[in-house]
């Protein structure tokens, strides 16, 4: 009975400790989105995902050429959304959307949003601004 009541606690803490790495690792996103540079995108909203533990937002961007480009945007949770005005039918299919953010590293077509212009005019931010050329922390 003393080996499990010992080992117990024991093995909760070092299994808390193992996660540690991949819980900062996850939320890295200097590693994912150039954050010295900021990309402004208009396009038609194809859906918008309210999900956890991140939203995002999907639209389609006519590129210079005339050609459709499908960009997905990358924001927080829900909660934090909420927070900064966002609720599950803020955007719908067909909405005209500005979009400002963090594009992907890689070159897909893929961004880290801080700001949603709507066709109202509207602004919604998705967190407080980060300084371009300065990453955030973590």
């Amino acid at each position: 009975m003393t080996n499990r009541l010992l080992f117990s606690p024991i093995a909760v803490v070092l299994m808390s400790l193992s996660l540690v790495g991949t819980t900062h690792a996850h939320h890295g996103i200097a590693a994912w989105y150039d954050m010295t540079k900021s990309a402004t995108l208009k396009g038609t909203v194809t859906s918008f995902e309210w999900t956890n533990p991140h939203s995002y937002i999907h639209i389609d961007v006519e590129n210079q050429a005339g050609v459709v480009e499908k960009w997905s945007a990358e924001m927080g949770n829900v909660g934090m959304l909420s927070r900064y005005g966002w609720r599950r039918d803020t955007l719908k299919q067909g909405d005209q959307v500005t979009l400002i953010g963090n594009p992907a590293r890689d070159d897909k077509h893929l961004m880290r949003l801080d700001k949603a212009v709507l066709a109202n005019g509207q602004e919604l931010r998705t967190s407080d601004p980060i300084p371009v050329g300065r990453p955030r922390g973590n």
